[in-house]
């Protein structure tokens, strides 16, 4: 029985889709719930699973085609017996040679210490020969099977999330050249960065901002902090997040965005939190941030991170936003404009921290110190409206009491 592949419905704000990688090739074995196919959206990737066991028949939607919301990509020959033989998964190696399993699937002799070793490090003792007493398998024989498990190489994983077109690497005085499609992220990205610096008026201003008293809470707290929170590592997003949740209660405008002639001022904090992929820039939102403790931002931050990296993002996560913040430094970055994700009127861009001299109470000091920018919409915020919430940003992040005192 043949089984149609077809692909998800997709959102309302997804017209369409890329047909961007097959895992399977017609004629080959496919498991229920195993991944077949990825379509590469403008700002997710999405999977398809097999609905059933059986083998892949024909591809109607081949890589790179375009594809709408419940197209036919494909079928599955459903329980088909034609099924090639899955690939047998490499035995265990042992310093001794490994046994057949038990005659008649009997559980092998073993001692009983041996018996949990095994069980702890997921050793299948029959495939161990035993070196004790009639073929008993002692202690000593776990301990080497379960050195050479860890000297085995790695499986491959089930699936990497190689970037969709990886910069083509020359040899030295190599004059030939390499054409590859934009990804559609890459595209999106690149779409909706020329509209912003076109359709809006976009300034930026700049500020500094002493990190000495956030570096000193988080390295006092940080241990206490992971160890409260279930492994929850305390970085300095948290501190942004915070100080920017609050600045933007002070400063509407900054969190409002431009809906034709109106202004919609957004009684919520919704925090985009730009996150480098190998597909390209994408900006997960924490919902509500304004109600997140530090532990709950930077548990959801690493949470989208991991999704990044796995490429697990879904579009209600990338969707949405009414303030951004992108973190330059990570990568070393001095200064920059960070530019407007529309409709926001408004990003923060975060950057290095650098061992500076500055004037403190009329002497030199060395002090970590962080250049602030701020990109915003001129239509909707003005200068003094923009300087002022920025230097908000600063006290609260030089002061950390104020974020709790709310002054």
């Amino acid at each position: 029985m043949a089984i149609e592949i077809k692909a998800p419905t997709f959102p309302e704000s997804v017209a369409d889709g890329t047909i961007a990688t097959w895992h399977k090739k017609p004629g080959e074995a496919v498991k229920r719930d195993e991944l077949i196919v990825d379509i590469e959206t403008d700002k997710v990737v999405l999977e398809v699973l097999a609905e059933a066991d059986g083998v892949l028949g024909a591809i109607i939607a081949n890589e790179g085609d375009t594809v709408l919301s419940n197209q036919v990509l494909g079928s599955i020959e459903a329980g088909s017996a034609a099924a090639a033989p899955a690939a047998a998964a490499p035995a265990v190696a042992a310093s001794a040679p490994a046994a057949a399993p038990a005659a008649g699937g009997e559980d092998p002799i073993a001692a009983p210490a041996a018996r949990q070793l095994a069980e702890e490090n997921g050793i299948n003792l029959a495939s161990i020969k035993g070196t004790g007493k009639d073929g008993r398998v002692t202690k000593e024989d776990v301990v080497a099977a379960v050195e050479a498990k860890k000297n085995a190489p790695a499986a491959a994983p089930a699936k990497a999330a190689a970037p969709a077109a990886a910069a083509p690497v020359f040899a030295a005085g190599d004059r030939t050249e390499k054409r590859v499609p934009m990804t559609r992220v890459r595209a999106t990205v690149a779409k909706r960065l020329v509209e912003a610096q076109s359709n809006m008026a976009m300034l930026t201003t700049f500020n500094e901002v002493d990190m000495t008293e956030v570096m000193a809470l988080r390295s006092k707290y940080k241990d206490l902090f992971e160890k409260s929170h279930n492994g929850v590592r305390l970085g300095f997003m948290s501190f942004f997040v915070k100080a920017a949740t609050e600045a933007l209660k002070r400063f509407p405008a900054v969190n409002a965005s431009i809906d034709g002639s109106d202004i919609v001022y957004h009684g919520y904090a919704d925090v985009g939190v730009a996150v480098s992929s190998d597909r390209g820039l994408v900006v997960p939102v924490l919902r509500n941030a304004e109600l997140m403790s530090l532990a709950e931002i930077e548990g959801g931050i690493a949470g989208f991170g991991k999704k990044a990296r796995d490429g697990k993002l879904t579009i209600d996560e990338m969707t949405g936003g009414t303030f951004t913040i992108t973190n330059g430094g990570t990568f070393g970055s001095m200064m920059s404009t960070p530019i407007v994700n529309p409709p926001q009127a408004a990003i923060l861009g975060m950057h290095n921290i650098i061992q500076r001299p500055m004037a403190i109470n009329g002497q030199v000091v060395i002090r970590p110190m962080m250049y602030l920018a701020l990109s915003y919409d001129h239509r909707l915020i003005d200068g003094k409206e923009a300087v002022t919430f920025l230097v908000t940003i600063k006290n609260l992040l030089e002061d950390p009491a104020r974020l709790l005192l709310d002054i």
